[in-house]
């Protein structure tokens, strides 16, 4: 499999969880959020992606919206989590733990000894 296909697989599937992370320190608007992916190497391509994943996550009450005024410019849509949020991201991090523990174990060179 080449490269940029795992990473965009890896990503996919950890995406949502950074996203709910980054909202535990504190409310953000969508923008914000992609920027601070985007500095994180690897986790986010586009701002294309990021949206409807919010859209998904709000549906799915992981995360609420409220509009707030900005001095910079147009009102921005905040995102905050939920209680649903909160516990999806401790069962993440929890399953998080176990499933590298376990990859490393397998795939690394110490583990190979």
């Amino acid at each position: 499999m080449p490269l940029e296909t795992l990473e965009t697989q890896l990503r996919r599937g950890v995406l949502e969880y950074c996203v709910l992370g980054l909202l535990e320190e504190r409310p953000h608007y969508g923008h914000e959020l992609v920027q601070r992916l985007s500095r994180a190497d690897g986790l986010l391509t586009s701002e294309g992606t990021i949206y409807p994943l919010l859209a998904r996550m709000r549906r799915e009450s992981q995360v609420l919206t409220e509009w707030q005024e900005s001095a910079s410019g147009p009102p921005r849509r905040y995102y905050r989590l939920t209680e649903g949020g909160r516990r999806a991201l401790h069962e993440f991090r929890s399953s998080w733990r176990r499933f590298r523990n376990a990859v490393e174990s397998v795939v690394s060179l110490e583990g190979a000894k």
